[in-house]
């Protein structure tokens, strides 16, 4: 008998609320924004953040604009401790940024809280406690009058410990984790209660988070939800009713903009979305999608293919290509009606007026990125048929972004001999574009170091020369590349990676894949060696050395 029962499962019941005014209401101005990545995010990864991975995460989450950014669960993971340590010690976090940290409603865990944060300037306290009704009867086995306690003996303990350090600014937040689980005049009620404590007010009010920790429902649901507690609870002048949610149905992002629209000030997510399950509501796509409407999303997002890049290096997960604005073929067109419709508008488009082109809802440069055509070989399987016959042919297994990339070239010689480019000439074509390039530099002995960064020590052939370079980065790679930075004085950002062996065995050759970005232009560098350190060196050089040799020529 097969498993798949839909009988099993009940329908949300819809909320009454009477004369609801969320649905005409419009997003005229960003929320707070508050980035989770580094809890919510990092807790949802197969292998934890590096300190190091932290601190580059950090840094671009500062970069992009978040005044808010919740940092780590100190009292739960001595790696969050140390973190949270050492931002404050070493004076890492902006006058204008906050930093929140995450406590269950438990005496001890805030104590150890509190103890990291000391020295701070400003910091957001956020403790929280499940409240829904699945979790009080089957996980916690209390009554609501329990529930009730344990979260006002948590917010009694913070508010107690914050007025023994008054050296720090200190900010109150509460979430009755499982909102969308929990009747709504419970939540008013237990929020009610939390508030009793901490007495806010309108000039120095408290946060009241109310997550989807899972997705549950529709996402007007949601809105009515988020508007009937708005409505009903107290001191509603004094609190800033923030919302957290999920994806599980696929409506995160939805049901954020729809909170917002129900009354709703601040907004939790993280990065492209990373998060337990199906992914944390995503704020890029988010904030974008307020910027598609001429809205200001109050956060610097220019630069996607960094953005990207740093969000795969530190959560060691892809994105992907088909992902909201930051997917590498976002952009891109593959069938010849949808480039026609483009190219004719393009042509017209005037930069004084709104932005209206054909299948491009924002322009692409905005973001860094450019529209792209790709003609397929052959049809539309013409891009895959280049990738399956080099594959069968010889072991090599293109991404995507090279397959898109390297069709191109190929219907472009296809064109100039006027028939089908074979299997050889293709595989030559291949290296003659991305590795065959060994001058002007080449790679000669390197050590490396591994700490807290990576420390590479180079030799370059350079003509007859050997010049040393020396460079510190998040990885290997990173670190050539500031290397290489250091020594030529152009900026190399590594926006794509991949890796893989030729064969089975101890023995395989590996070759290594990269798309870098050198002063605003792509190039690709491929290389192979016995071993993958030394392939992904060299394919650094194949494209540094494609770009030395046109600059070398425009010169001439």
């Amino acid at each position: 008998m097969s498993g798949f029962n839909h009988k099993k499962y009940r329908p949300v019941a819809p909320i009454k609320i009477a004369n609801r005014t969320w649905p005409d209401q419009v997003i005229t101005q960003a929320p707070n924004w508050c980035s989770v990545d580094l809890r919510d995010g990092n807790q949802a990864l197969i292998e934890p953040m590096s300190v190091s991975q932290k601190q580059m995460l950090f840094a671009l989450l500062v970069k992009v604009g978040f005044k808010e950014i919740e940092v780590g669960f100190p009292a739960a993971s001595q790696p969050d401790f140390d973190f949270v340590r050492w931002l404050i010690e070493e004076d890492q976090v902006p006058e204008d940024v906050t930093l929140q940290v995450l406590t269950q409603a438990r005496p001890e865990l805030i104590e150890r809280t509190f103890e990291s944060l000391k020295g701070a300037r400003r910091a957001v306290v956020h403790v929280y406690n499940s409240t829904s009704t699945v979790q009080r009867e089957q996980v916690f086995k209390l009554d609501k009058q329990g529930i009730i306690d344990i979260a006002v003996s948590g917010a009694s303990k913070v508010k107690a410990l914050a007025e023994q350090h008054p050296e720090t600014e200190w900010v109150y937040q509460y979430s009755p984790e499982s909102f969308t689980g929990t009747e709504l005049d419970f939540a008013v009620e237990v929020v009610n209660a939390v508030t009793e404590v901490w007495q806010p007010t309108a000039e120095k009010p408290a946060i009241i988070n109310l997550p989807a920790t899972v997705e549950m429902a529709t996402p007007n649901v949601f809105a009515d939800q988020i508007e009937w507690f708005c409505n009903h609870v107290k001191r509603r002048d004094a609190i800033i009713v923030s919302v957290h949610t999920h994806n599980d149905r696929g409506c995160g992002v939805a049901a954020a903009e729809l909170a917002v629209m129900a009354g709703a000030q601040r907004v939790e997510g993280t990065m492209l979305g990373n998060g337990e399950r199906t992914g944390n509501m995503d704020i890029v796509t988010m904030a974008m999608n307020l910027y598609s409407q001429g809205i200001d999303p109050e956060l610097y997002l220019a630069d996607m293919d960094e953005i990207v890049r740093v969000v795969k290096t530190c959560t060691q997960l892809p994105v992907h290509p088909r992902h909201p604005y930051a997917g590498e073929l976002v952009y891109t067109a593959f069938s010849g009606s949808h480039q026609d419709a483009i190219k004719k508008c393009l042509d017209l488009y005037d930069p004084e007026q709104p932005w209206e082109v054909a299948y491009l809802p924002i322009d692409p440069t905005d973001l860094g990125r450019s529209y792209q055509e790709v003609i397929r070989v052959n049809s539309q399987s013409g891009k895959g048929g280049i990738a399956y016959t080099l594959e069968q042919q010889y072991g090599v297994q293109l991404p995507r972004w090279l397959q898109i990339a390297f069709s191109g070239v190929v219907q472009r010689q296809a064109e100039l001999n006027g028939g089908e480019v074979p299997a050889e000439a293709m595989w030559q074509l291949f290296n003659d574009v991305y590795i065959d390039h060994q001058a002007p530099v080449r790679l000669g002995a390197f050590e490396l170091k591994r700490t807290t960064h990576d420390h590479v020590h180079a030799k370059l052939l350079v003509d007859d020369q050997t010049i040393e370079i020396s460079g510190d980065g998040h990885g290997v790679m990173d670190a050539f590349a500031n290397a290489l930075q250091s020594r030529y004085g152009f900026q190399i950002n590594i926006q794509e990676y991949s890796e893989h062996a030729l064969k089975e065995g101890s023995d395989a050759d590996a070759v290594s894949y990269l798309q870098v970005n050198i002063e605003g232009q792509h190039y690709y560098g491929v290389a192979i060696h016995e071993d993958i350190v030394t392939a992904s060196l060299n394919a650094i050089l194949s494209a540094t050395n494609q770009f030395m040799v046109e600059k070398q020529q425009a010169v001439a």
